[in-house]
């Protein structure tokens, strides 16, 4: 728009100029070289525009003449940029989906095209690594360093092929150089953090952690929990040979992370020693309300040093009451209440926990109260429950489950990954533990439980009256065990028996089946035994259930497991040397209801 109202206000003035010179004639002599021009003054100021605008067309020519081959070189080189960034472009789009032969292909073009832009480099270099060879790359990146501009990049490089290789000294020495360069990137400042760390180069790391605060890599609540971590870590090494200084660490660990559950105990076991019992219990009460853990519980019970089982019982209570609704209370006081012999009190402090799917630690603490408590049937039960219970609360870190607290997971190098909780596949798990009746009768040892199973003849059925004549037999017990003792396998009872008709065998004939039973071996072999209903019908009977029998007061007893021998106490060497011992394995796969 500008340049037309230039050009429409240069014609108009051209116009009026020649308007002017033509209002007003005269006359121009040119005498030159004996020669006399003589011209009116309108041609000649048209003549002189006309040379001047030839002289510029002539100057306009030669100039773009004298200017191609450059124009030429300029515009070959604008080709071959383009060509190169286009071919930058398709071969990182050729990386990201994985396509090497392509990514090879536009890695060549960039190469010849653009040679000394960083981008073709990187391509060269991931191509390389895409196509499998660890030397090519690891060639390019070092060639990297030789240019400012691309030195941090193949130093990244490096320190990657050497994290792919497994080679740690190489991985820290170039993050090392990362930092020293450029402090501002995270990603150095973060691998050295944690190189250091796993190395348990624990002064180094905290200065890098320091290094990262400083630059805002890690804001300030992640600083001060991993610098906590660290300061565990080291107070834990150097217990052994300066516990003063590891107690300053852990103090100083327990104020920057106050739930630290390592650093609490540390500080209380170091606080105890010194003989500073009530320092000590207030820095473990401080912590078990943040995170309950046995640990604590253990550390708090011996912080006092001289107490008898009872006394350190009364500890641990009080403790457990800064947390009424948390499990790990209620097992610290049943532990103590073992160690003091108090069966009862550590019974009934389990008691709400053992109604749905109560843990391995829970079941063999029940089979510690039982045994106790001299009933080693119970025991059993409670072992082999817990062979299959719901795994207790651990460290876990990464899926790596660990028996102690560890500040570096093993599996990736995190710092401050463990974390105390229950297995992942431990989380909704069904009970599919062993089921145990209470026995409300007194208590029976396994040696009567097979004197009994060879004196009761398993074929002994009651008659009905005759009023009862024409009616159907009694239901038997719903939940009916079949096999020997190591092959113990609960079985529901089907709701309609097969029923044999025939004569009602004679008293005779019921001894001499019974007899007859008793010396198949595990009362497998031979005819199996059968109830007698009221209609003349038999119907047939597990060999391995004692039909309920009148007491002396006249009520029924309910059906016992009668099994062919006792089963061996996990653990404990059998009394008879000629039996033959059960695996608490085949216990195991055990389904009592």
């Amino acid at each position: 728009m500008t340049r037309i109202l230039f050009f429409t206000l240069f014609v108009i003035a051209a116009a009026l100029g020649l308007a002017w010179l033509a209002d007003r004639p005269g006359s121009i002599t040119l005498e030159w070289f004996g020669y006399q021009i003589e011209t009116s003054a309108f041609i000649g100021v048209l003549t002189v525009a006309v040379f001047v605008l030839a002289v510029m067309l002539i100057l306009a020519v030669l100039r773009y003449v004298w200017t191609r081959p450059s124009a030429i070189a300029a515009h070959m080189r604008q080709r071959k940029q383009k060509q190169g960034f286009d071919a930058l472009s398709r071969g990182l789009v050729a990386i990201g989906v994985g396509d090497r032969s392509q990514a090879q292909r536009y890695a060549g073009i960039a190469q010849r095209n653009l040679p000394r832009e960083p981008l073709t480099a990187l391509l060269r270099a991931q191509a390389a690594q895409l196509k499998g060879d660890d030397a090519a790359a690891r060639r390019t990146f070092e060639g990297m360093l030789d240019t400012h501009e691309t030195e941090l990049l193949g130093v990244r490089g490096l320190f990657l092929e050497a994290k792919r290789a497994g080679d740690e000294g190489a991985a820290l020495v170039l993050a090392q150089q990362a930092v020293e360069r450029d402090p501002k990137l995270a990603w150095g400042v973060n691998a050295l953090f944690d190189l250091q760390a796993r190395a348990g180069e624990w002064d180094q790391a905290l200065n890098t952690l320091a290094i990262a605060r400083q630059n805002r890599h890690v804001d300030s609540a992640a600083a001060n929990r991993r610098r906590a971590v660290l300061l565990t870590a080291e107070a834990r090494e150097t217990e052994s040979f300066d516990p003063n200084k590891a107690l300053i660490l852990a103090n100083e660990a327990l104020r920057l992370a106050p739930s630290l559950v390592p650093a609490a105990e540390l500080a209380g076991r170091l606080l105890a020693s010194k003989g500073e019992v009530r320092a000590a219990s207030r820095q473990l009460l401080r912590t078990w309300p943040l995170s309950p853990h046995p640990d604590l519980a253990v550390a708090y019970a011996f912080a006092k040093p001289g107490l008898s089982p009872k006394d350190r019982l009364k500890r641990v209570e009080y403790l457990a009451k800064q947390t009424p609704d948390d499990v790990e209370g209620a097992v610290a006081i049943a532990q103590a209440a073992v160690e003091a012999q108090e069966w009862q009190r550590a019974r009934n402090v389990l008691s709400p926990y053992l109604q749905d799917a109560p843990s391995a630690r829970i079941c063999t603490l029940m089979a510690r109260i039982e045994g106790g408590s001299a009933d080693k049937g119970r025991e059993r039960e409670w072992l082999a429950r817990a062979l299959r219970a719901p795994r207790d609360r651990a460290w876990i870190a990464d899926g790596y489950i660990s028996d102690r607290w560890l500040p570096v997971s093993p599996v990736t190098g995190a710092v401050d990954a463990f974390e105390w909780k229950a297995p992942a596949d431990a989380i909704g798990r069904p009970d599919e533990t062993l089921q145990i009746e209470e026995w409300t009768g007194p208590p029976r040892d396994a040696s009567a439980m097979l004197r009994e199973a060879h004196t009761v003849p398993a074929t002994v059925a009651e008659v009905a009256p005759a009023d009862q004549a024409g009616e159907a037999a009694p239901a038997l017990d719903d939940q009916v065990i079949e096999g020997t003792a190591e092959e113990v396998v609960v079985s529901e009872a089907e709701a309609g028996a097969t029923v044999e008709t025939g004569p009602v065998p004679s008293a005779a004939e019921a001894d001499s089946d019974a007899t007859t039973s008793e010396e198949t071996p595990h009362g497998r072999a031979g005819a199996e035994p059968s109830k007698e209903a009221a209609d003349g019908t038999s119907v047939a009977v597990s060999p391995s259930v004692t039909e309920p029998t009148a007491a002396a007061d006249g009520e029924p007893r309910p059906a016992t497991l009668v099994p062919d021998r006792p089963p061996d106490d996990p653990g404990v060497a059998p009394e008879d040397a000629d039996e033959t011992e059960i695996s608490l394995e085949r216990l195991r796969a055990a389904h009592i209801r």
